[in-house]
């Protein structure tokens, strides 16, 4: 792609990578990666928006392309939100739309408690607001494997042996029917997911999806979601790990937020359906700066 830039912002505890894809007219969106300990995606369908506006990814810090510090204490909402917050002062925004994804959207709704000025709109995508429920969600899911499946997955949880293949081979039947539904993953997905950072995953959220054990166990921003006053967009797949229920549910716990699923995603609608998605985010975007007196 033209016009791209990238480049390194010091930021509390290191250096964070990030890339701006094209230069088109618009209020730059500014993408917050999910995870925890995950990073950006090179392929990321979002991207083809550069020719109506700034796109910007960045790796937050501990993942993909950034600084990788050993200091645990690094790994709290609030540094990570602190982070954010100097990376648009970096890019100096002056006004710019938000979209968070999975853990991102943990990130984007403590960003928004802070009240920020220059934010025109924001879009939850496959979001991940109540750790409890997410953990619930999960199980619920779980059970409708077959019963070898969710033996594997509590026994290897119980007895501390989630590094074994058999592990991992029970959790990619999960992922993919509830994280992703393309087969075979593209190769990118497979290796982003290889450079997970463990320690920030483990430390923030726990063993695996349905188990919390992490310092996000208690995170639950349901009862706050009513102060957001930006025009918000929630969206989700037909199969998402973030449910259609759930999803909707937070979408009406914001005044005068937006909700749509994707019919054939699970949590990775860039992926499974990336036309749908960029068209969906594209139509959000130029729908929010054509409103009169935004």
């Amino acid at each position: 792609m033209d016009n791209v830039k990238e480049g390194f912002i010091p930021v509390t505890g290191g250096n964070v990578w990030y890339r701006i894809s094209g230069n088109g007219p618009g209020i730059p969106l500014l993408v917050l990666h999910g995870g925890p300990g995950s990073k950006s995606s090179d392929s990321d369908p979002l991207r083809q928006l550069g020719t109506d506006r700034p796109v910007i990814h960045y790796d937050q810090l501990g993942c993909g392309k950034s600084d990788r510090p050993e200091d645990t204490a690094l790994w709290t909402v609030e540094r990570y939100v602190e982070e954010l917050e100097q990376v648009i002062q970096a890019l100096e925004l002056e006004e710019f739309h938000l979209l968070g994804h999975s853990w991102g959207t943990m990130l984007l709704a403590s960003y928004l408690f802070k009240k920020p000025k220059r934010v025109r709109s924001v879009i939850f995508s496959g979001p991940a607001l109540d750790a409890q429920r997410w953990e619930r969600d999960q199980r619920n899911y779980l059970k409708q494997f077959p019963k070898e499946i969710q033996e594997t997955i509590e026994i290897c949880e119980r007895e501390h042996t989630t590094d074994t293949e058999e592990y991992e081979q029970a959790m990619m039947a999960y992922y993919k029917r509830h994280m992703c539904r393309v087969d075979p993953w593209p190769k990118e997905m497979e290796e982003d997911m290889k450079e997970l950072n463990h320690q920030i995953y483990n430390l923030m959220w726990g063993a695996s999806e349905f188990t919390v054990t992490g310092t996000l166990k208690d995170f639950d921003a349901t009862g706050r979601l009513q102060e957001i006053e930006i025009p918000s967009l929630f969206t989700c797949g037909r199969f998402d790990e973030a449910t259609p229920e759930a999803t909707e549910y937070y979408a009406g716990l914001v005044p005068d937020a937006e909700f749509h699923m994707f019919e054939n995603s699970s949590h990775m609608p860039g992926i499974e359906e990336p036309e749908a998605y960029v068209e969906t985010v594209r139509e959000w975007l130029n729908r929010q700066e054509l409103r009169p007196g935004a």
